[in-house]
């Protein structure tokens, strides 16, 4: 009898036993499997977050990629505004020369009759076309010697050039260079005023200025 109150005792025992492990077990299991599940939302959060992170990189990119082309942009309007100021200094310089020659060819100088040398008046003027000459270093000039129709042809031609050289002699005396002068005369062959009194006389004694780019 009491051994089989005995042997009763274990079997209830090994009932319970079973029953605590097998409960204990289902919890492990439901921790596990919530363990398990939990993660997915937190990846599912950072998947979420990262098309947003990638937007904001992308938009910091394509502002600074903005900034980098405006930055070149201004550089390149800047670049030809100094270009267009370098150009129009360059013409406006241009100008003023060509009107500084047309000046120069413009005024000529007048002698008296049968004379070759430079009159006091005249001399402001060769003055001012000596300062264009040192002014435009690529610049020369010829002078050109005549005279009224008075004198044979032969006297008139010598008298000519003795007129242009000593226009020549005072740019020399000046500071200009011989190489840069050329004289010629024209005798009575090339009259400014046609006729044969004292006034067309008067100016056709006189040194054209013809300027020469070289």
């Amino acid at each position: 009898m009491k051994r089989n109150l005995i042997i009763a005792t274990l079997v209830v025992f090994a009932f319970s036993s079973i029953f605590f492990l097998s409960s204990c077990a289902k919890k492990q299991v439901v921790t596990e499997e919530k363990e398990i599940k939990a993660p997915p939302k937190e990846v599912a959060k950072v998947e979420k977050e990262k098309p947003v992170a990638k937007e904001v990189e992308e938009a910091k990119e394509e502002e600074v990629k903005r900034a980098e082309e405006a930055r070149i942009e201004k550089l390149k309007e800047l670049e030809m505004a100094k270009k267009r100021e370098a150009e129009a200094k360059i013409d406006e310089e241009k100008a003023w020369q060509e009107r500084r020659a047309a000046n120069v060819e413009a005024e000529a100088i007048y002698f008296d009759f049968d004379k070759s040398f430079i009159r006091l008046e005249y001399r402001s003027v060769l003055k001012k076309k000596a300062e264009f000459l040192k002014d435009s270093p690529d610049i020369h000039i010829r002078i050109e010697g005549n005279c009224d129709e008075r004198g044979t042809n032969e006297y008139n031609l010598a008298l000519g050039e003795r007129r242009a050289t000593s226009a020549a002699k005072f740019l020399i005396s000046l500071g200009i260079s011989p190489d840069r002068i050329e004289t010629i005369s024209y005798g009575e062959e090339r009259p400014l005023a046609l006729g044969h009194g004292k006034g067309a006389w008067a100016q056709n004694r006189r040194d054209d200025f013809v300027v020469i780019k070289k």
